[in-house]
């Protein structure tokens, strides 16, 4: 069996998440104090306890959902003895997941890692003035369907394909007022269904340059190494090992669609047949159902999940 690790983005996160991780296992605890301290801000009381609306700010959501990736990660490394070398064959993040997907393989610090995130959260939150960006999800129509919806809605705005997250289920991102444009004409054109997302900023579109020269400067002196596993990239689909096109990727990537269906189906045609989602939440595992119903999917978070997974080794 050859498997993947993937990692998941905004919108997996919850109060409480992390905590039943930091109580059974000292390995998990030390990860969130980690992180904890390379921010100087108690994320781990935000994450075990909230309030939500704290959470959700996208500069604790981003780094917050990579700690608990790299928690649980951390269990399986020193409970479990595994070797993700030895056991995986790719890994790939969506959107802020493979700045986890990285951590995980080795080729950024966690320290780091967290601090990267922290800053493009902040950059991301920035580079539009709140309500003049909106995302919205479009969902039935296929990827050419709605790349002409978002060309036609963008008119003398910026309307882009953010994520192409599996078949039949795209989002757009741009100004609030194309947005909504998309989404009344993929009504017209038969989308089962199109809504607007709460979102803090509009992401993976062209409005977000100055987040992307932010992390130019950010990412120039950050410590990466090559990733082992490679790591499947959100830009282009494809394995990438060599740590400047990493640094490269990970700018375009703020302005860039994730390519997660791509993703996925690069790694089934690499040989992959098992794709198992490590952090929070299941939005992935329920996303790489939709693209190819054959691919074994499991979600690994909690002490019970572990342990389940270790037992299938």
């Amino acid at each position: 069996m050859s498997r993947a690790f993937v990692f998941p983005g905004q919108g997996s996160q919850e109060v409480g998440m992390g905590l039943a991780l930091a109580e059974a296992f000292p390995a998990a605890k030390l990860v969130f104090e980690e992180v904890d301290d390379a921010l100087e801000t108690r994320l781990s009381k935000i994450m075990f306890k909230g309030p939500i609306e704290d959470l959700t700010l996208t500069e604790n959501t981003q780094p917050a959902l990579m700690a608990m990736s790299m928690a649980v990660m951390r269990v399986l490394e020193e409970e479990g003895g595994i070797k993700i070398s030895e056991v995986v064959s790719f890994v790939a993040g969506h959107s802020l997941g493979e700045y986890s997907a990285l951590a995980a393989a080795g080729a950024i610090p966690l320290a780091e890692a967290a601090r990267l995130l922290q800053t493009r959260g902040e950059a991301m939150q920035a580079a539009v003035p709140v309500g003049k960006g909106a995302m919205a999800a479009i969902l039935g129509p296929n990827l050419e369907d709605v790349e002409s919806i978002a060309a036609d809605a963008a008119e003398d705005q910026v309307c882009d394909v953010a994520n192409d997250n599996s078949d039949g289920q795209v989002v757009v991102s741009g100004n609030t007022e194309a947005v909504e444009r998309a989404v009344e004409i993929a009504k017209e054109r038969g989308a089962k269904r199109a809504m607007m997302l709460t979102v803090s900023a509009p992401f993976h579109c062209a409005l977000l340059d100055p987040a992307a020269d932010v992390m130019t400067y950010a990412l120039a002196t950050a410590n990466i190494t090559a990733p082992n596993p490679p790591v499947v990239a959100n830009v282009t689909a494809a394995p990438v090992s060599d740590p400047d096109e990493i640094r490269n990727l990970l700018v375009e990537q703020v302005t860039s669609r994730v390519r997660w269906r791509e993703c996925v189906l690069a790694m089934r045609d690499l040989g992959v047949d098992e794709l198992c989602e490590i952090g929070a939440g299941k939005v992935l595992t329920g996303l790489n159902r939709r693209i190819d119903r054959d691919l074994t999917g499991r979600a690994i978070g909690s002490p019970a999940d572990i342990e389940e997974f270790l037992a299938t080794l």
